[in-house]
């Protein structure tokens, strides 16, 4: 059965988009009260702890946290060649497109004898999540890792959950990435108490130990989205990821059977999955409603399409022109967003908000998803506002050097006396005045 996907019309209207368009309704902070005692838990009782709950939440008891060498060897050796041959592509595109990302340091001479130089230095060390729920992402930890490893972090390591079907490791395939990437230390472990093993740190049945991170990446559930808020400032996060989404902008010129692909691609991941069309055309809508109607039937996940497509976080927004679709998509502020319109790399040049932006017919999302060389750890939930997609730049820090000579800072010591009287800090004028008593 075809999913119903509402339809809203704004054309003629003047109403702010952001009170009309839907999105997925996720409670963090509920969630967030139900993640606090496994956070506490392994704050309190390590690597004890995270077994516990690993096999409480998982069904599964792993032999050894820290996954054995061989069996990340293993995978590698294991994995079909024709999978391998895509993942090695996969990070040879990544590693292209994020190495043009490095920043180079800049001195700015303010003055004679003074200047400021920014320098980019990385963190010391990262864990980087890869979700293993109802899909398999080995593409995330390329997504993670290349970034990471381009940064110069000195220390990367990758939780991913316990498998039952893979004696409590890590699927196979995300092994097979991460030895593909050269990274060795791997745990067999996910949701909230991945993230507080991360952030405390704990020392590992039989020996060694998990050292704490500075900084977490990686998109999850809402249980690691919860515990990734309760320990932000004990370690740093990249985002707080809620349900993926896609919202395409087109034009009677679009392909319906393009955009149908692309939504269902899209409601594939998880059933609160949002996949929005924004359209000038209501004979496109119909056509696009259609499309999905005949394709559904020759897909796999055709229940959990069927919900995302028909729950309240989808839908068809009729628009009278680009430029209120373009106003719609910017309120939306998309995760992915694709134009399909006539002259479309112009368009997507005059979009303000979004994580990615895929330009016509032959750039859809899941090029994004795998080989296009860009980041598919992106914003969601609307703040794709005010936020970036995963970088080179997550796992760097800008430090500021300052030198002036003592004629440099003499030059300025009165202003900064006046500025430290009048903000009622005479000891910052001190800090001046001293430098310069005979």
């Amino acid at each position: 059965m075809s999913p119903v996907i509402q339809r809203i019309d704004v054309r003629g209207s003047t109403v702010d988009p952001r009170t009309v368009l839907p999105r997925a309704s996720v409670d963090v902070e509920q969630a967030t009260a139900t993640v606090l005692p496994i956070v506490r838990d392994v704050h309190a009782r390590g690597a004890e702890a995270v077994l516990d709950w690993t096999e409480r939440l998982d069904g599964v008891r792993p032999v050894q946290l820290r996954v054995p060498q061989a069996a990340i060897d293993a995978a590698v050796e294991g994995v079909d060649p024709v999978v391998r041959a895509a993942l090695e592509e996969s990070i040879r595109r990544a590693r292209i497109v994020h190495a043009d990302q490095v920043r180079a340091s800049t001195t700015t001479r303010v003055v004679e004898g003074g200047s400021v130089t920014e320098t980019w230095v990385p963190v010391a060390r990262v864990g980087l999540y890869v979700p293993g729920g109802r899909a398999v992402y080995p593409s995330s930890v390329i997504m993670n890792v290349v970034p990471a490893q381009i940064a110069g972090v000195d220390s990367v390591c990758v939780v991913s959950p316990a498998q039952r079907d893979h004696g409590g490791l890590p699927h196979p395939t995300i092994l097979a990435a991460c030895g593909l990437l050269g990274v060795d230390e791997v745990y067999a472990v996910g949701g909230a108490q991945a993230i507080a093993m991360l952030a405390y740190g704990v020392d590992l049945p039989g020996g060694g130990r998990c050292e704490r991170v500075n900084l977490v990446t990686g998109p999850g559930n809402i249980w690691v989205t919860a515990a990734k808020r309760v320990l932000k400032g004990q370690i740093g996060i990249d985002s707080e990821a809620g349900p993926t989404e896609i919202a395409v902008l087109a034009d009677d010129s679009a392909d319906p059977a393009h955009i149908a692909a692309d939504l269902i691609s899209q409601a594939e991941h998880d059933t609160l999955a949002a996949a929005i069309l924004v359209t000038t055309s209501p004979e496109l809508a119909e056509a696009v409603e259609a499309q999905v109607a005949d394709q559904l039937v020759r897909t796999k996940h055709v229940e959990r399409i069927s919900e995302a497509l028909g729950g309240p976080q989808s839908g068809i927004v009729l628009v009278d022109d680009i430029d209120q679709g373009l106003r719609v998509v910017d309120a939306y502020a998309a995760e992915h967003l694709e134009i399909h319109t006539r002259d479309a790399g112009t368009v997507a040049r005059r979009v303000r908000n979004a994580g990615a932006i895929f330009v016509g017919t032959h750039a859809p999302v899941s090029l994004g998803d795998y080989c296009a060389g860009s980041n598919h750890v992106l914003p969601t939930g609307g703040s794709a506002s005010h936020a970036s997609g995963l970088s080179v730049q997550t796992f760097l820090r800008g430090i500021h050097i300052i030198e002036y000579d003592e004629a440099a800072l003499a030059d300025v010591a009165d202003h900064v006396v006046a500025l430290a009287f009048a903000e009622d800090l005479p000891g910052h004028a001190a800090a001046i005045t001293v430098r310069f008593q005979d």
